[in-house]
């Protein structure tokens, strides 16, 4: 059974950066594409970047183009969220998220607060 545990989050401030780390276990992680999701206070889960199980590429919305950079390491079984020059709108819940075909698991979140 696979498990997702994120760390990182916290509290800081706008234009200050942040990195996230998702770790993986119970299955074999190159086979499984991941994602970060985030979900702000009233609203919808979101997709805030993703990366693909082997080559590597990824994908990320326009709110947080050239500010995130997702990357994983396949042979420590992680993957990451670097956020750059962080905003109050990017103020969140952040979660770790993998998928194989139809196995999909979701970590615990890992709050992440940008305020002066």
């Amino acid at each position: 059974q696979v498990h997702l545990v994120e760390s990182g989050g916290g509290l800081v401030q706008p234009g200050e950066s942040l990195t996230l780390s998702c770790a993986f276990s119970g299955d074999t992680f190159s086979n499984y594409a991941m994602s970060w999701f985030r979900q702000a206070p009233g609203k919808d889960r979101e997709l805030a970047a993703f990366i693909t199980a082997v080559s590597g590429v990824t994908k990320y919305p326009d709110s947080v183009k050239g500010r995130f950079t997702i990357s994983r390491d396949n042979a420590k079984n992680m993957v990451y969220l670097q956020m750059n020059n962080l905003k109050s709108e990017d103020t969140a819940v952040y979660y770790c998220h993998s998928r194989y075909g139809s196995v999909i698991t979701w970590g615990q979140g890992t709050q992440v607060t940008v305020s002066s």
